[in-house]
């Protein structure tokens, strides 16, 4: 599950995404140097093997750990994407091949302007479909993909159902997708209702769709993805757990998807803010930029998985996220003003990435203390009791 923002600002596009997939599964920020290839060269996705380009692209990206392909990236050019799992009458497959997010990252690398980025998904897609597991843990779950893709002055909805691909450019001051097929006539035609009822794609789509239209700028973006729909902290479904707004809590049933990061790409800039972490009201988003990759020092990812690991960012804030989400309304209020204080600042002054994470890492760790200071528990029982499984499997239980 996830949600995708684009909006006009007077500099430039800004795109927003929240990646929504399961709890326990990291994901990590990756830089790609752009890249000459001799001919007859191959690139390795996250299942297939294809033909290399004679050159790709520089590129940043936030891919889930154990995956080729991301959720959500851009590149030297000022291409950002981000895709959406999206569910259609047209069959799946587990046959290894192309996954959505495999797509986006290859597009990111061969192309130079929205339109050349959807025509290259175009092309993979009519050659080499989709298919594959799109989950380490739940290997038997697939889906098709719809992208958002902008660059500084346009945007592109792309929707899939198979091999089957119709494009919506985007031509009003906004426009937002989700986890449903919305270009007339192609949704009509292929959308699953009943699967994407379930998800509540269509309400969290009418309400970033709202509020994207009034949005100007990246701390607007920002809140539009910390939003849960419901006003205030999560209001729990026993089908799908938390699912009302962008921002993704998990413990339904049925379906029990996690916003795990987020993204926001001002294009008009050419700074992109992410968190690298859950639930984007508990996070700070970093600034990024395509020339300036981090040091593995300063942003430890190897050997990073599903499993706990405090080497990581992303595992370092579980320790507050999962803490705070027994009152994820009281520590919230006690965290914004400083949450808030800095990523103003950061937003009218970027700082270097690295910097900016290490004042995070500080505000983490008063953060942390104040969610584990936190006594009683508002969830329901069988929220408690999911969170407890999916802990027993973060620690190889």
């Amino acid at each position: 599950m996830c949600d995708t923002v684009v909006f006009r600002t007077e500099p430039g596009m800004v795109l927003a995404k929240n990646s929504d997939r399961d709890p326990n599964e990291a994901q990590l920020w990756e830089w790609t140097p752009a890249a000459d290839h001799t001919a007859g060269a191959r690139t390795r996705t996250t299942y297939a093997d294809l033909p290399q380009v004679a050159r790709t692209h520089a590129t940043v990206v936030s891919r889930p750990w154990w995956m080729w392909g991301a959720e959500m990236g851009t590149n030297e050019h000022g291409v950002a994407i981000g895709n959406e799992a999206v569910f259609t009458k047209e069959p799946t497959s587990l046959e290894p091949g192309l996954l959505g997010m495999d797509l986006l990252r290859l597009a990111l690398e061969r192309a130079a302007s929205a339109r050349e980025a959807v025509e290259v998904v175009v092309a993979l897609l009519e050659e080499h479909g989709q298919s594959g597991s799109c989950s380490v843990e739940h290997r038997r779950f697939t889906y098709h993909n719809s992208f958002l893709v902008a660059d500084r002055d346009s945007a592109i909805v792309l929707e899939t159902a198979g091999r089957h691909w119709a494009t919506e450019e985007v031509t009003g001051p906004a426009r937002s997708i989700s986890n449903g097929l919305t270009i007339p006539g192609f949704a009509e035609r292929y959308a699953d209702r009943l699967r994407g009822r379930v998800a509540r794609c269509g309400p969290r789509q009418t309400l970033t769709q709202h509020r994207a239209g009034g949005a100007d700028g990246v701390l607007d973006a920002i809140s539009i993805l910390r939003d849960n729909g419901t006003g205030s902290g999560p209001r729990w479904s026993l089908v799908n757990g938390s699912m009302a707004g962008p921002n993704m809590h998990a413990g339904g049933l049925l379906a029990s998807s996690q916003t795990v990061a987020s993204w926001v790409s001002d294009l008009g800039s050419g700074t992109h803010w992410a968190t690298g972490t859950a639930d984007p009201a508990l996070s700070l988003f970093v600034p990024l930029r395509v020339d300036e990759p981090l040091a593995e020092a300063a942003y430890p990812t190897d050997g990073v998985s599903n499993r706990r690991d405090d080497r990581s960012l992303w595992w370092r804030h579980e320790r507050l996220h999962r803490d705070a989400l027994r009152d994820w309304d009281g520590v919230e209020a006690r965290i914004a003003p400083e949450r808030d204080e800095a990523q103003r600042r950061w937003v009218s002054h970027p700082v270097p990435a690295a910097t900016a994470l290490a004042e995070a890492d500080a505000l983490r760790e008063r953060w942390a203390a104040v969610a584990a200071a936190t006594t009683g528990d508002t969830r329901p029982a069988w929220v408690r009791r999911r969170w407890t499984g999916f802990e027993r499997k973060a620690v190889g239980a």
